[in-house]
C-alpha cells in the first residue's frame, strides 16, 4: 500500500464527506496529508487523529478556499510542515439548489467563490510548490457539471465552470510534467446529502433506481480513484472528466 509513498499532498474542504475519505486513503497509500477545513475544526482533528492513530501522517490547516490570503497561508503551513508539494485535490465545494425565483446574488457568489475561484486560486499557489518536478491535480467536480437538474442552474454551472478550467489547464500545463483531472461523483451519502434530506428521499429512490450498480455512493468509491489519479498508475491521463457514478452520468 505504498502508492503514495512520501508525497505530500493537500486535500481541501477534508474534514468530512468526500475529502475526509481521500485524505485517508492518501495517507493509507504513505502520503502526508494536509487536511484542510473552513469551519469544521473538530471534523478536522478527527480525520488526522484517525490518519495518525493507523500510522500516517497529517496536519490540519484552516482556511476558506474563496479567500486569496487563507490561500496563501494554507501553501505556506504546507511548505513548512513538509518542504513541498506533490498533489492538490480541489474537493472544497458548497450547494444551494433553488428555483430561479428564488436565486440570489449572494448565492450565486458563494458557490462560484468557492467552486471555481477557489480551486483557481489553490491551483496557482500550487505551482509555487510543485516547482521543476511537476505535479498532480485533482478537482472534485459533479456528474451535475454534465447532467444538471431543476433547481441546480446554479450549482451545476460551478461545476461546468471546473470542468473546464481542468480541460483548459491540462492544455497550459503542456511540458511542464502538471497532470490535471475532474472527477464527477454521481449520487454520494455524506453528512451533506443527510442534512439536506436527499438520503432516504423520493428523489434517491428515483436515482438508484436509474443508477445501472443500483445504489448510492460511498466517500470511499470516489476515493478510490482519487488514489489512481494521484498515483503513477494515470501516468498518462490528464485533461480528463471521469464519472464515478455507478453508471447514472456514463454516456
Amino acid at each position: 500500500m505504498n502508492k503514495l509513498k512520501n508525497k505530500v499532498a493537500i486535500v481541501t474542504g477534508a474534514s468530512k464527506g468526500i475529502g475526509a475519505a481521500i485524505a485517508n486513503h492518501f495517507a493509507a497509500e504513505g502520503a502526508k496529508v494536509v487536511v484542510n477545513y473552513s469551519s469544521s475544526k473538530d471534523g478536522a482533528e478527527h480525520v488526522v487523529k484517525t490518519i495518525i492513530d493507523a500510522g500516517g501522517i497529517a496536519i490540519a490547516v484552516q482556511g476558506d478556499v474563496s479567500v486569496e490570503a487563507d490561500i496563501r497561508r494554507l501553501f505556506e503551513e504546507t511548505k513548512s510542515a513538509f518542504g513541498n508539494l506533490d498533489i492538490l485535490v480541489n474537493n472544497a465545494g458548497v450547494f444551494n439548489y433553488a428555483a430561479i425565483e428564488d436565486a440570489t446574488v449572494e448565492s450565486f457568489y458563494r458557490q462560484f467563490n468557492v467552486n471555481a475561484l477557489g480551486s483557481l486560486l489553490a491551483i496557482k499557489e500550487s505551482l509555487k510548490l510543485f516547482g521543476d518536478k511537476g505535479g498532480n491535480i485533482i478537482n472534485i467536480s459533479s456528474g451535475a457539471s454534465r447532467t444538471p437538474v431543476p433547481t441546480g442552474s446554479v450549482y451545476s454551472a460551478t461545476k461546468a465552470a471546473l470542468d473546464a478550467i481542468t480541460v483548459s489547464l491540462s492544455k497550459e500545463f503542456s511540458g511542464r510534467n502538471i497532470r490535471i483531472n475532474s472527477i464527477l461523483p454521481g449520487a454520494i451519502e455524506t453528512e451533506g446529502t443527510h442534512s439536506n434530506g436527499f438520503i432516504g428521499s423520493e428523489f434517491e429512490a428515483k436515482i438508484v433506481a436509474n443508477t445501472p450498480l443500483g445504489r448510492t455512493g460511498q466517500p470511499e468509491d470516489i476515493a478510490k480513484v482519487a488514489v489512481f489519479l494521484a498515483s503513477d498508475d494515470s501516468g498518462w491521463i490528464t485533461g480528463e472528466k471521469i464519472a464515478v457514478s455507478g453508471g447514472i452520468f456514463g454516456l
